[in-house]
């Protein structure tokens, strides 16, 4: 009964909260929809701590969809073998968790020794950065854990993955997680709790990232447009806008 519960009904239960709450925080909530940026008060150690973590977290989740999206069988048909698999796993993603948790621990220490952004922290912030840091803990324990911990013999691709593909079909492979190390069972459930309270902390600016800011022209500075007066300037060509609207900046 208790696995029905924790691998059969609460991954839905942490679904419906994680896609009802982005629904009403975004209706109820549109201008608490923000990171609440604190770089006007210190900016140093966050132009380290910040590309660390975010870069971190990107190669972290790109690790996530290979291992649990993209059956064994796919990779091995290509010629990738498991022992090949299981050594770039533990390589990359024993890189793209370090630098997780070294970045967020950077802009854990700077929230804390900075007066003003910490005043600016919220017991809602507080609790969002423990179950934030247990999540990337426990993920780097079990990418770690099977060459020092004795796990090395277990393949998550074999119980772990075929889970979460049959959650989507709505036939829930309980008897395969339920079979995974007990650190696997730690870290997803700690990962479900973590996107259950996603919607109601800063972590829900996620969702609208500005991905058009990596493509988009300079920002061009014009002066009032004052006709044919003498000396005045014609507008000046520039690259079209990407995902911006074009306003003059007055």
């Amino acid at each position: 009964m208790t696995d029905i519960v924790l691998w059969g009904v609460l991954p839905y239960v942490m679904v419906a909260i994680l896609v009802g709450g982005s629904i009403w925080r975004y209706k109820y909530d549109q201008f608490g929809w923000t990171t609440r940026s604190s770089q006007l008060y210190e900016s140093k150690l966050l132009r380290i701590a910040s590309p660390v973590f975010h870069f971190g977290i990107l190669a972290v989740i790109a690790g996530h969809f290979f291992g649990l999206v993209i059956p064994q069988s796919w990779t091995e048909a290509i010629g990738m073998s498991q022992d090949f698999y299981h050594f770039n796993a533990l390589f990359v993603g024993g890189i793209a968790g370090i630098c997780t948790l070294g970045g967020i621990i950077l802009l854990i220490v700077r929230r804390r020794t900075t007066g003003p952004v910490f005043m600016a922290t919220t017991k809602n912030d507080k609790t969002m950065y423990v179950v934030l840091v247990a999540a990337i803990v426990f993920g780097l324990w079990t990418t770690l854990a099977s060459v020092f911990l004795g796990e090395h013999g277990h393949n998550y691709r074999e119980t772990v993955s075929p889970w979460f593909r049959s959650l989507f079909i709505f036939q829930p492979d309980i008897g395969s997680m339920a079979a995974a190390p007990f650190s696997f069972h730690l870290h997803t459930l700690v990962g479900m709790l973590l996107f259950a309270i996603w919607p109601f902390t800063r972590l829900v600016h996620a969702f609208t990232a500005p991905f058009h800011y990596l493509f988009r022209p300079y920002i061009v500075y014009r002066s009032r447009d004052i006709g044919n007066a003498p000396g005045a300037r014609g507008r000046q060509p520039g690259w079209q806008p990407v995902g911006t609207r074009d306003r003059d900046r007055r």
